[in-house]
């Protein structure tokens, strides 16, 4: 049996993350500047060839920066809100900063009344024995989220009344894993490496997990990784493990371009998935939305459950939901920070 795997992987650039949420929201300080934004947004929009750029760059600088006001304003008042109403603000704060967002690759961004609807839906009323862990959103063909699929993240696959349980997104977020193995008994994810590691090591019983050779394992990730390498079996040398070598010069060093693997923001570290379901490219801000609207609606229009689950600790929901609201206070703006510098390269 084959003991580890070991992925060679170079990165190239500078740092990736931050350890506060104040030296986060610090880095939005170079947004306060119409001056900026202008260059900034003409700079994404010549390189996307959009007609018209630099008009269009003056048009939606000040957009731009209410945008990212108006989030932030919302993330300040969800760290001294209570629970009860945590995840509306959050949501609106995450929508807000998506907008901000969906300005760099779409000038015409809202260009019509159907990116304007959420985009998801959910059951109105709970069934008797409501498992939040278990309760599923509904993804719509139009909305926001899938606009934001597709304009900022190039999501290809089919969007349309695509079905996500609580549990499946959830266990889409490395931070949580812990409270998966304590709570529920399950093992979600492996450390594959620190984010700056040359080698990502994985342990063998991935292969158990996913009920694969490690030919097929091979093809697997050849087909979802988006960079090259070649696998080299070293069993032979009595080391018994396997190393991929990284063989693309322009790998990702981007947080939200990690998909399907996974990226913890508190260990700085990257993570793979141990169900074969959870290796789809779907960036973990649009987990982050789909999680954040169902707590929304659940906290404006569930209320009886919501305030009996605040208040009775007699179930294993209540620990996800508030583990998972402190993780993405810090994260979702995180990730932003890190789409927005991708595209800050000021002439």
């Amino acid at each position: 049996m084959i003991s580890t795997i070991f992925l060679q992987k170079v990165l190239t650039g500078g740092k990736i993350g931050m350890s506060s949420w104040d030296s986060t929201w610090k880095s939005f300080a170079i947004y306060h500047s119409s001056i900026n934004v202008q260059r900034y947004l003409l700079h994404s929009y010549q390189n996307n060839n959009v007609d018209d750029s630099e008009k269009k760059s003056f048009e939606n600088c000040y957009p731009f920066i209410y945008y990212l006001d108006h989030g932030k304003s919302y993330y300040e008042l969800s760290k001294q809100a209570p629970l009860s109403i945590k995840p509306i603000l959050l949501f609106y704060g995450m929508v807000q900063l998506l907008k901000a967002c969906l300005l760099t690759v779409d000038p015409e961004y809202p260009e019509s009344a159907t990116v304007l609807a959420h985009g998801v839906t959910t059951r109105k009323r709970k069934k008797r024995n409501y498992d939040f862990l278990k309760d599923e959103v509904k993804t719509q063909k139009n909305g926001l989220f899938s606009h934001v699929a597709v304009k900022m993240f190039h999501v290809k696959h089919h969007l349309d009344a695509e079905k996500f349980t609580m549990d499946f997104l959830l266990g889409r977020i490395p931070e949580l894993n812990h409270l998966f193995q304590v709570s529920l008994r399950k093992q979600q994810n492996y450390k594959i490496a620190g984010l700056h590691d040359q080698t990502f090591i994985i342990p063998a019983c991935i292969l158990d997990d996913l009920h694969m050779t490690v030919d097929r394992f091979d093809s697997f990730l050849k087909e979802l990784l988006s960079f090259d390498f070649q696998m080299v079996n070293k069993a032979s040398t009595g080391s018994k493990q396997l190393e991929l070598i990284e063989l693309q010069v322009n790998c990702p060093i981007n947080s939200n371009d990690y998909s399907p693997l996974q990226f913890d923001y508190f260990e700085n570290t990257l993570h793979i998935p141990t169900a074969k379901e959870q290796f789809m490219i779907f960036p973990e801000i649009l987990t982050h939305y789909l999680l954040l609207y169902n707590l929304s609606m659940i906290s404006r229009y569930e209320t009886e459950w919501w305030s009996e689950l605040l208040h009775s600790f007699d179930s294993l929901d209540y620990p996800f939901i508030e583990q998972f609201l402190s993780v993405t206070t810090v994260k979702v703006p995180y990730l932003i920070n890190q789409y927005l510098l991708e595209k800050q390269k000021f002439k």
